[in-house]
C-alpha cells in the first residue's frame, strides 16, 4: 500500500478552458466570485503538503458544453489530451477522468472510446445533467451501456440545478444547490432503473452524497410505492446507494460523514479534497479535520482507509 492517500476528487483548470467558458459566458461560474487559480505546480505542492500520492484530475462545473455539439467535442478533446499529458508526465501522482460532451450521445461514445483506448483514462467524470438531460434521462442509455460494458469507473459532480435562477436565491449555487442536485440525478439513476440494468458501474457520489444519507430512506418507500414490481425483484434504493461510493470533500466533519455512516459501509469512503475550487487553506483544514477525526475501523485512520478503499477501485494506481 502506497504511504499518500489517493484523491478522487480533485479538479484541473487549464487556461485554455477558461478561455473557452468565459467566452461562453461563465464569467462568474455557478455563481461564484471568479474563476480560481490553478497550476499544476501549485496542484503537487498542495498533495506534497498534505501527503497526497495521486489525485484523480477532473473538470468541473461547468463542464465542456456550452450549447453547440461540435465546439463541446472539440473541447472534451482537448481537455481529455492535456489531462492525458499530465498523467504521462507525472505518472505516480495524477490519474484522470474523462470528460464526455454530453447531451450528444454520439459524441459521448466517441470520446469513451478515444478516453480509454487511446488515453487510458482511468474513469469518466459526468455532471449531474447537461443542458437539463439528467443521468437517468433514457437518451444516455447507450451510454451507460457503453460504460457498464467496460466496467467504468463514473464519478459525478454537481452543477447548477436547470432551476437555479428561481431556487438559488442569488447566492453561490456550490453552497446547497450542488448537494441537492446531487441527490436528484442519483435518485433519477435508481427510479429510472440504471444502476440495476448496468450494474457493473462503479459509481462515485461526491460530498458525502450530498443530502443522500438522510434522504435514502424516504427515497426507497418512494420506490416501493410509485414503481412497477419487477421480477425479478430488485434491490431497493437504499440497497442500491449502499453499493455505491462516496468521497468526503468538502465539510465532512463532524456532522456529514457520521450520517454518511449510517448509509454506508466504511469500505466505500474515498477521499477527496476539490482542490482547485476548494481554496488552499481550506482544503488543508478539511484535510487536518480528517487527519484529527477517529477513523470507525479499528486499526485505521482516515487517511489509510480511504486509500486502501481507492487502491482496490483503481489498481492500476498502487505504487
Amino acid at each position: 500500500m502506497s504511504s499518500g492517500m489517493i484523491d478522487v476528487h480533485a479538479h484541473l483548470l487549464p487556461g485554455f478552458y477558461v478561455e473557452q467558458a468565459t467566452a461562453a459566458g461563465h464569467t462568474h461560474p455557478d455563481g461564484m466570485g471568479s474563476w480560481p487559480a490553478w497550476s499544476v505546480e501549485t496542484h503537487l505542492d498542495l498533495m506534497d503538503r498534505n501527503d497526497i500520492a495521486t489525485a484523480m484530475l477532473s473538470m468541473s462545473s461547468p463542464g465542456v458544453h456550452f450549447g453547440d455539439d461540435k465546439a463541446a467535442r472539440l473541447l472534451a478533446r482537448q481537455v481529455n489530451e492535456y489531462a492525458a499529458e499530465l498523467t504521462r508526465d507525472h505518472p505516480d501522482r495524477f490519474g484522470s477522468f474523462a470528460s464526455l460532451p454530453l447531451p450528444d450521445v454520439d459524441g459521448a461514445l466517441e470520446e469513451i472510446r478515444f478516453a480509454f483506448d487511446e488515453l487510458g483514462a482511468d474513469g469518466v467524470a459526468l455532471l449531474t445533467h447537461t443542458q437539463g438531460v439528467y443521468l437517468g434521462d433514457r437518451r444516455l442509455e447507450p451510454v451507460f451501456a457503453e460504460l457498464d460494458r467496460r466496467q467504468a469507473v463514473v464519478f459525478l459532480h454537481p452543477t447548477s440545478p436547470v432551476c437555479w435562477e428561481q431556487s438559488a436565491l442569488g447566492r453561490p449555487r456550490p453552497m446547497i444547490e450542488y448537494i441537492f442536485d446531487t441527490a436528484r440525478t442519483v435518485t433519477d439513476l435508481l427510479m429510472a432503473g440504471v444502476l440495476t440494468r448496468h450494474p457493473n458501474l462503479r459509481v462515485i457520489v461526491p460530498h458525502c452524497g450530498g443530502a443522500l444519507p438522510v434522504l435514502a430512506d424516504r427515497i426507497g418507500e418512494f420506490m416501493r410505492l410509485f414503481l412497477p414490481t419487477q421480477k425479478p425483484p430488485v434491490p431497493d434504493g437504499v440497497q442500491q446507494l449502499r453499493g455505491l461510493y462516496y468521497d468526503i470533500a468538502g465539510t465532512a466533519f463532524p456532522r456529514q460523514v457520521p450520517a454518511l455512516l449510517q448509509l454506508v459501509d466504511p469500505d466505500r469512503v474515498l477521499f477527496g479534497s476539490d482542490y482547485c475550487w476548494t481554496p488552499p487553506p481550506l482544503a488543508d483544514a478539511h484535510i487536518a479535520a480528517i487527519n484529527a477525526a477517529e477513523s470507525p475501523v479499528q486499526g485505521t485512520t482516515w487517511r489509510s482507509l480511504t486509500t486502501a478503499n481507492a487502491e482496490r477501485l483503481f489498481p492500476g494506481r498502487v505504487r
